[in-house]
Parts: structure tokens; sequence; C-alpha cells
């Protein structure tokens, strides 16, 4: 993207569909949780005209960069799970 000549808009997606309840199951699952225990809907935070289907369509960057996704959706979550605990771990040895 960045070495293009002109600049321009792109979307990097892997084109897959998830819902937040998979994302808690896998993020949740992965450090051996059960995300039922620990999340909440709170009915305020709704949104009254609620999108169904979002899917990132990625073609431009395809046809354009020559880019396709490399990192599917688990292995996402789990690197952003262990970035998380890393952080905390980090956290709780400075206040140790």
């Amino acid at each position: 993207m960045l070495q293009q000549p002109e600049p321009d808009d792109y979307v990097v997606a892997t084109e897959e569909t998830h819902s937040i309840r998979e994302m808690c199951k896998a993020a949740f699952g992965y450090a051996n949780l059960d995300w039922q225990e620990y999340v909440v809907q709170d009915p305020r935070f709704m949104r009254p005209a609620e999108v169904d289907l979002l899917v990132g369509d990625a073609n431009k960057a395809r046809r354009v960069l020559g880019w396709e996704p490399r990192i599917g959706f688990r292995e996402l979550v789990q690197m952003m799970v262990d970035a998380d605990l890393a952080l905390l771990k980090k956290e709780n040895e400075g206040t140790l």
C-alpha cells in the first residue's frame, strides 16, 4: 500500500464473517475460560437498526496489490489473546 505511486484506500479483510459470540468462544476458549461466566450483554447498548451481516471486501487489495490474507480468524484471535496476556504479565511484574 505504501509503495503505490498514488495514495488510495484499500480494505484488508479475510472476507469471512463471525459473530461476537464466535469471537468470545474462540478467545475465552483459547484461555481455557467459559466466556458465559465473564461476558454480559447490556440491552442499553444494542443498536435499534443492527446490521445483520458485515463482510470486508478485499477485492481491490487483491487486484491492485496482489494481497491475500495469511492469518485466519482463530489464529488472529489467539494472537490477540496472547498479546493481552503478555501485557497483563508485564503490568503485574511491574507492580510486584
